[in-house]
């Protein structure tokens, strides 16, 4: 069997048994199977599900990170394999980031002899939901690391291209809860209610204007709200009303500033309406900041490889929580084809295979230059 056809193996059995965050024991269990056969030493970290390994000799280490988990969606792509664990599905290709990472542990387990150092090959848990990273760095996984890497496969670049900038590559990730607590009553006598339907019309209108009217032109944002609930019937005013959305930002500031207005239009509204509106804003990932003197390196490592190298023009607005890595040592991470016909999340997201023939020797070069 030929290296990519043992990944493509890998990466089909890690698809067929996916498990959701905070939940991949059997995805931790195999993984461990494989590191064993092939003679890659497993270190000790309080981890529940996820694990460490290394590879090398030395004071000096380097870590290479993948994540793991699945998704809680229904798969409907029509594949070679499919997910057999109801309900669950790898439809952001954590089963191909698994198996290039894998890729590339055998290659510098080959040249072991050769590295300058350590590298620290983590596969972290639970990044669907924004924590796993921060809970492997609170373990320690990154002390005494000089720097980290890692990818993702891009469903929207074809196999062969790599993409990457210097600075924001993702973007922050918030999210936000509004209830609205007023007066119901009888559709009949609105005047007898504090309707919060009209109050919730008020607040859709203007979040949108967060964007239009407060972030300069020559900085961007995102906020979209994804949930709106109020009332069960027709003939009554509820007394309550909620939404839910998230704010995608690319610094600090526009980050700050969205959550500030955000605050000041519901506490505005209350006052307007005489009701109480309750804003909670929850802090998900920071944007991934590739670090300026790694970004070269890891271009130079894809064009070595053989990768069309593309500049990305404009940081993506998905968020990954490989930011809380990078964010406590110097890091890069680049998107690597995969050329799928659906994007991520997407239940009939089919990524192409072939992206397994150089990724991980591009990962394994780049490690190897991050020394």
């Amino acid at each position: 069997m030929s290296h990519f056809e043992q990944l493509v193996k890998w990466r089909r059995l890690f698809h067929q048994y996916p498990e959701v965050s905070y939940q991949e024991y059997e995805t931790t269990k195999r993984l461990k199977e494989i590191l064993t056969e092939n003679e890659i030493k497993m270190m000790d970290y309080p981890l529940s599900t996820g694990l460490v390994a290394e590879i090398g000799q030395g004071d000096t280490i380097v870590a290479l990170r993948t994540d793991i988990d699945a998704l809680p969606i229904e798969e409907q792509a029509e594949g070679v394999v499919t997910s057999q664990n109801k309900g669950a599905m790898h439809a952001c290709g954590h089963d191909i980031h698994m198996a290039s990472i894998l890729g590339a542990a055998l290659l510098l387990k080959e040249r072991e002899a050769d590295l300058p150092g350590r590298v620290r090959i983590l596969f972290q848990a639970a990044e669907e939901v924004g924590s796993g990273a921060q809970q492997m760095v609170d373990a320690g996984v990154l002390d005494g690391v000089k720097a980290v890497t890692g990818f993702h496969n891009d469903p929207t670049l074809p196999v062969g291209t790599m993409a990457i900038k210097p600075g924001a590559m993702t973007s922050a990730v918030d999210r936000f809860f509004i209830r609205i607590k007023a007066k119901g009553g009888h559709a009949a006598k609105p005047e007898e209610s504090n309707d919060p339907m009209i109050i919730l019309g008020q607040l859709l209108t203007s979040v949108q204007s967060i964007v239009s009217r407060n972030v300069s032109a020559f900085d961007s944002a995102v906020v979209t709200i994804g949930e709106v609930s109020a009332g069960n019937t027709w003939n009554v005013i509820p007394d309550s009303a909620q939404i839910q959305g998230t704010v995608r930002t690319f610094n600090n500031e526009t980050r700050t500033l969205a959550q500030q207005r955000l605050k000041s239009i519901c506490d505005g509204l209350a006052a307007a309406f005489d009701a109480d509106i309750e804003l909670e804003y929850i802090h998900l990932p920071n944007a991934v900041m590739n670090h300026e003197d790694l970004t070269p390196l890891a271009q130079l490592a894809a064009e070595e490889t053989g990768y069309h190298v593309e500049h990305l023009e404009q940081p993506k607005t998905i968020g990954e929580d490989f930011s809380a890595m990078s964010d406590t040592v110097p890091g890069v991470f680049s998107f690597i084809g995969s050329q799928s016909n659906y994007d991520l999340h997407h239940p009939k997201y089919n990524p192409n295979e072939a992206i397994l023939k150089t990724a991980p020797e591009f990962l394994a070069n780049l490690v190897q230059k991050l020394f």
